[in-house]
């Protein structure tokens, strides 16, 4: 990390008081801890920056109070201690000490209890040493990257997500499934893919216009995505009025299981479908398929076979889910 923070400097004590007016000064918001990692500066930027006062901070460890709501180390804090093990877990995204072990830098989302908004800050952190090599301060300098990182979420979300419904798009299930899958060719763990339809939908869009139509769409959606619990699972648009679910690690009974919850969460939408000779609603009908991916293989053969599901269900009378064939 190429900065002013990785070049040994002199104390920050009444005898340097000169270098101490400076950094009160600087436009960039910037912190001291010293070695007991009490506030031994925070700059007038600093105060802007977090609304905290440095009247309020000077001689205490409540530092971190100016970013989250809960007591926890910030990057200096990381420095002084010499742990650089816990980036893992403080940050979303960090550089490793350098060659020299001198300096870190990190990014993550902070609270701002004073501002009462959350701010997107990108963190440096390094060591002060006197003459003879010991530590005798750290600095920590801070810049508001929230609306570059607002930006970046957009444009991602613009890649990945459908326009209409807001769930992932064809992209992204497709990335998903084949990371998932080549996961699961590591681990041997099964994977269940469903495809779901909206039971006679050219009916509703032909009976009720097509602005009803995408409404219907993003409320289905929505139904969808509010019935798929974990983290882990993946709910999109496959295309049109079709959907799909990607769900690692779950056994058929499990997807089983999920698309009922899915087939319920629609028909209690209770959106009109006059057109509809399942019933007066809107409802859906899911194709289920599960498979443990073998070496060699590709994804095609589960998505095949949850469309050959889908289409039992369709047959059978709609409104329901079908297991594909073991």
């Amino acid at each position: 990390m190429e900065s002013v923070l990785d070049h040994r400097l002199p104390m920050l004590d009444g005898g340097h008081s000169m270098a101490v007016r400076l950094m009160q000064h600087l436009v960039v918001p910037t912190f001291v801890l010293d070695t007991e990692r009490r506030v031994a500066i925070w700059n007038k930027a600093c105060e802007r920056l977090t609304g905290c006062p440095a009247s309020e901070m000077i001689g205490t460890r409540n530092h971190w109070q100016a970013f989250y709501n809960h007591e926890r180390h910030c990057l200096a804090d990381v420095v002084a201690l010499n742990k650089p093990d816990q980036l893992e877990t403080l940050y979303s995204a960090h550089a490793e000490p350098g060659e020299f072990g001198l300096g870190l830098r990190a990014e993550n989302w902070c609270t701002m209890p004073r501002l009462g908004e959350r701010l997107y800050l990108a963190v440096d952190a390094g060591p002060i040493f006197d003459d003879q090599g010991k530590l005798v301060a750290v600095v920590e300098t801070l810049r508001d990257m929230t609306a570059q990182k607002q930006a970046e979420i957009a444009l991602h979300n613009l890649a990945t997500r459908d326009g209409l419904t807001g769930v992932a798009n064809r992209r992204s299930l497709d990335e998903r499934l084949n990371a998932e899958w080549a996961r699961g060719q590591r681990t041997a763990s099964p994977i269940t893919f469903m495809l779901a339809d909206v039971d006679h939908f050219k009916r509703y869009n032909d009976t009720y216009g097509h602005q009803k139509g995408d409404e219907c769409l993003r409320s289905v959606a929505e139904a969808i995505s509010g019935a798929v619990y974990r983290p882990a699972d993946l709910a999109a648009r496959y295309g049109g009025e079709e959907f799909a679910v990607i769900m690692p690690s779950t056994e058929p009974d499990g997807g089983h299981a999920v698309a009922e919850r899915i087939c319920q969460a629609v028909r209690a939408l209770a959106i009109p479908h006059c057109a509809s000779d399942v019933t007066d609603c809107v409802t859906l009908s899911i194709g289920v398929a599960t498979a443990i991916p073998q070496p060699g293989s590709t994804p095609g053969a589960l998505v095949a076979a949850a469309d050959e599901a889908l289409y039992r269900a369709k047959r059978t009378g709609r409104n329901r889910s079908c297991l594909a064939a073991a």
